[in-house]
């Protein structure tokens, strides 16, 4: 059985969410030359390229982007057994902007995980739709920020080094409700500005389907309260679906609203170690 450096891994990553080679080797205090010789051993050991050498621009292969996934958590695991020993502790305070489907379904988990292991570092945590927290008004007070971005491309979630996944778009009710089977559909929705309330209009739009936004309210507390109240049906991403609800397959009545990427934005870069280890903490969580 072979046993896959954890220096090797670490490398790749960075070189993925760096840009290049040149910025992962000051990152990791390393030459260029070295850590390009780790890549290489890292593609002798798997005996797959991880990296597409022939394109203009650094990007992975699809196995290197499969490979990509499990490095994150296998990182993050080691990260947290050391964290668990690590002398002196850390400390500090990090403030992070996040959707709030987000914060209701997946960062809980990750999260706690992070605080049981630090628990010397205060978290604060604020929720918005990501176009506020991504603005210049909001961006410069937060030292993360998970946010969505509109219609990403294999290629550019090869090369956007803030890009952590894809997700699929899908319609959510109630089970058992029948809204989507009205003949002008009732959306329950977050404010104008949210993706998924613009990647609904749009594609009803394009299939000609009438609807109207029944409540608008940005908190999925209050979008799953009114789905349970049979009020319509609404948008999310696939994996912040809560168990409660349905995802209710495109059909004749509901058009397919394809993907959207989810991103980690790290701002003010070195100025707190602990930062970036929450960062892979989440990064590795959500791949």
């Amino acid at each position: 059985m072979k046993n896959l450096p954890m220096d090797m891994l670490r490398s790749l990553v960075m070189i993925n969410d760096e840009g290049g080679f040149t910025a992962a080797a000051d990152k990791l205090g390393r030459t260029q030359p070295a850590i390009s010789q780790q890549i290489k051993k890292l593609e002798s050991l798997v005996d797959r390229p991880l990296l597409n050498r022939n394109s203009p621009k650094l990007e992975l292969t699809p196995a290197g982007d499969m490979f990509l996934r499990y490095a994150r958590q296998i990182l993050a695991l080691n990260d947290e057994l050391v964290g668990q020993f690590a002398n002196p502790l850390m400390s500090g305070r990090i403030k992070v902007g996040i959707p709030s489907e987000f914060a209701t379904t997946l960062l809980p988990k990750i999260i706690g995980r992070f605080a049981k292991t630090y628990p010397d570092v205060s978290l604060d945590i604020s929720c918005d739709l990501s176009r506020n927290l991504l603005s210049d008004e909001q961006r410069k007070q937060y030292d993360l920020i998970l946010a969505l971005h509109d219609r990403v491309t294999p290629q550019q979630r090869r090369s956007q080094k803030d890009l952590i996944k894809t997700d699929d778009l899908v319609w959510v009710g109630s089970e058992g409700s029948r809204a989507h089977l009205q003949e002008t559909l009732p959306l329950v929705a977050a404010p104008s500005g949210c993706i998924y309330r613009q990647r609904a209009l749009q594609k009803l739009g394009q299939a000609k389907r009438s609807c109207r936004i029944v409540y608008n309210i940005s908190d999925l507390t209050g979008i799953e309260a009114a789905l349970h109240e049979g009020l319509g049906v609404t948008v999310l991403a696939r994996s912040t679906v809560p168990k409660s609800l349905t995802i209710i397959e495109p059909c004749e009545q509901l058009p397919a609203l394809g993907t959207i990427g989810i991103g980690l934005k790290q701002l003010h870069q070195g100025d707190n170690p602990v930062v970036q280890v929450l960062a892979d903490f989440i990064k590795a969580g959500l791949a």
